[in-house]
């Protein structure tokens, strides 16, 4: 079957600021490394049973996979559950609900004697410690984050895979206009290169993570995540600094989101028919003349 070209991300077991600062921060690469949470609390106690144990009576909103339509928001969630069925049903079975963006300080405040914020040349926002869980099989979508935050991925209890792409690759990935994912019908695992042969070009890097292992996703790379065994990430942020990128963010943030959602209400599905064909249209001209 065919597929897209990957390339394993680089792993070091250890690394230090200047290194990881030279060797992968200023050149934008991914990189896993695998001893960098071994000293925290966390890596000895982080599983759903510990979750569970300091915040299983909460509510949570859960999503899925399956894109959005019409006027349907992508922010509204497909249920509610409390925290601690939600993590029973993780352990049980595989399923499609995912949690994300749970934020720890508002939610679990104890949570944050069990980590401590690396010292790698990042400079953190440490307001923002998020917690992302899912179940065996589900998916997260194609997508760059709005906030073009560098990003320290934190993986605890299980397996996943993260596909990534850097943003020069966007021209083959089908970014779907005034947001900040590509066309949700494609399968990143099993592509449909009849229907996007743009794909083809595509070269991205693979990451297989483990419990404890920390992946560095560089400002505005494409990931996609595939939970391969149950599980849930930890998130820390560092929020872009030159201001072409901080530009973006703002634009990002205060007026493409408030259009797109705008144009949802007002047009529906029309309105995200009408951008999937465009982006499909001006990505097949490119092919034909040469210019992709």
């Amino acid at each position: 079957m065919d597929s897209i070209k990957t390339t394993a991300a680089d792993r070091v077991e250890t690394i230090s600021k200047d290194q990881f600062i030279n060797n992968y921060f200023k050149t934008q690469k991914p990189v896993v490394i695998g001893n960098l949470t071994k000293n925290w609390p966390a890596y000895k106690t982080w599983s759903l049973d510990y979750i569970k144990s300091l915040a299983g009576n909460l509510t949570v909103p859960l999503y899925d996979s399956v894109p959005t339509k019409g006027r349907q928001s992508s922010a509204e969630p497909v249920k509610k559950m409390k925290l601690k069925d939600y993590i029973e049903l993780l352990k049980k079975e595989p399923t499609d609900l995912r949690m994300f963006f749970f934020n720890i300080l508002n939610h679990i405040p104890e949570l944050t004697k069990d980590f401590k914020y690396p010292d790698i040349g990042l400079k953190f926002f440490k307001k923002l410690p998020v917690l992302f869980f899912g179940g065996e099989g589900s998916k997260v979508l194609m997508h760059y984050d709005i906030d073009l935050a560098n990003n320290m991925l934190f993986h605890f209890h299980g397996k996943k895979t993260v596909w990534l792409f850097p943003p020069e690759q966007t021209k083959y990935l089908y970014r779907v206009p005034y947001t900040i994912h590509n066309i949700e019908k494609i399968n990143i695992e099993q592509p449909d290169f009849k229907s996007y042969p743009a794909l083809k070009k595509a070269h991205g890097i693979k990451a297989v993570l483990h419990h404890g292992d920390a992946l560095f996703i560089p400002s505005g790379y494409w990931h996609y995540v595939s939970y391969d065994t149950a599980g849930f990430s930890m998130s820390l942020r560092a929020f872009p600094r030159s201001p072409k990128k901080l530009g973006t963010l703002l634009y990002n943030v205060f007026i493409m989101r408030h259009f797109e959602n705008a144009m949802r209400k007002i047009r529906g599905q029309k309105w995200l028919d009408y951008k999937e064909n465009l982006v499909k249209k001006k990505t097949q001209e490119k092919l034909d003349n040469g210019t992709l």
